[in-house]
């Protein structure tokens, strides 16, 4: 997609300016944008009381003192920072579920994490040849210091709704958010300020481990998300039942939404197709995913974060939640990694699935286990089939 040239720089007008990096976002695939200040987020005060209450779990790096600081003003992180451009990038993929069951819709593609930031790096090329200067930014996507679904609220791409995602009243909640400081003066959007939840609470019913909270936060150490992608060590077995099929992250509560329901439509956004390895994957799949097919087939995938023995677990949790006595060979498999995570979760799994096969298995990993968490999580497994 063309569009037209800028005039020269000193007939640029802010709203010339605005109507021509909107433009810019929209031709790189950005499916929403919108502009902000610098001004101090709103919501700082309800964030300080999440970190003070212990809501974040094991992200430890949200409460750091200069994490906070940043957080607490934009142009803490950028000085010279006059606007804030919010992008959103759809990422629901067409027939989503029938491709990598157990997956979450933004992780079925290419790591946002890589796309976005690339081309918003490209926006920011063509700004300054256009200006003939540089240009002071920052470019984040979701691991900055920022208080981004404020960002978005406040540059109109919708409202913070119960489940705590944001969701514009056209388009629902599956999309990417990233933003760029800019020492640009462009004109804001009007902020987002309906709510349109009412009194629907579909969200709050349908979280298998209830963590979503009453405030439109999230007691993230309960939420399968953060237990299947954050958590490093074992998942509490208290909430094990509970991930039921996740493998990696969970879309329950925007699965269950009536503006998803109604308005969300599938991304044309090549990068965010299905990559092969997830159009075909099942749980066998990631039961037997080893080091050279995780390197291969994951290089591009969000699913690299909580590493191979991380999806080796949750693929575990999964098997022993489906019940399915046709893992069990795979299961048996597990009880021989060398990651002591992985065997006791294996371990766990063929307890929940019970029968002679599994009941053998645990005897014989029982008789060979050294680590005393893991004989532990065996002898669990084991009295459980009793």
């Amino acid at each position: 997609m063309s569009s037209a040239p800028l005039p020269p720089p000193a007939e640029l007008e802010p709203a010339v300016l605005t109507a021509f990096v909107k433009a810019q976002a929209l031709r790189l695939g950005f499916d929403l944008v919108g502009v902000t200040g610098p001004e101090p987020p709103d919501h700082l005060e309800a964030y300080s009381h999440w970190l003070s209450q212990g809501r974040h779990g094991e992200m430890g790096y949200l409460a750091t003192p200069r994490a906070r600081q940043r957080r607490e003003d934009p142009r803490k992180i950028l000085p010279e920072c006059r606007s804030i451009l919010v992008v959103g990038a759809n990422y629901l993929p067409p027939g989503h579920g029938e491709a990598a069951q157990g997956v979450a819709a933004y992780a079925l593609g290419q790591d946002y994490h890589d796309v976005l930031p690339r081309r918003l790096r490209i926006l920011l090329d063509t700004l300054e040849a256009h200006l003939g200067r540089p240009i002071a930014h920052r470019i984040y996507t979701d691991t900055g210091p920022l208080l981004e679904r404020e960002l978005a609220q406040r540059a109109g791409l919708g409202w913070i709704g119960k489940n705590s995602c944001l969701i514009h009243p056209r388009h629902g909640s599956y999309f990417f958010l990233a933003e760029v400081l800019l020492d640009l003066d462009l004109v804001p959007d009007p902020p987002f300020v309906a709510d349109h939840c009412g009194s629907c609470t579909r969200c709050l019913e349908a979280c298998p481990t209830q963590c979503i909270l009453p405030d439109r936060t999230l007691q993230a150490d309960r939420c399968i998300s953060y237990l299947t992608i954050e958590v490093r060590g074992d998942i509490p077995i208290e909430l094990r039942s509970r991930v039921g099929g996740w493998l990696f992250g969970c879309d329950i509560c925007q699965q269950v939404c009536p503006w998803n329901l109604r308005f969300a439509q599938p991304t044309t956004d090549p990068a965010f197709q299905p990559l092969p390895w997830m159009q075909r994957a099942g749980l066998q799949d990631f039961l037997q995913l080893d080091a050279a097919a995780y390197r291969q087939e994951l290089r591009d995938s969000p699913l690299r974060r909580p590493r191979r023995s991380g999806l080796l677990r949750n693929a575990a949790v999964a098997a022993g939640n489906q019940g399915d006595t046709s893992l069990i060979p795979a299961l048996r498999t597990l009880l021989e990694e060398p990651e002591p995570m992985v065997r006791a979760h294996a371990a766990w799994a063929l307890g929940r699935i019970g029968g002679p096969g599994a009941r053998e298995a645990l005897r014989e990993a029982e008789r060979a286990e050294q680590d005393a968490a893991v004989r532990g999580e065996i002898l669990g497994a084991l009295e459980e089939m009793n």
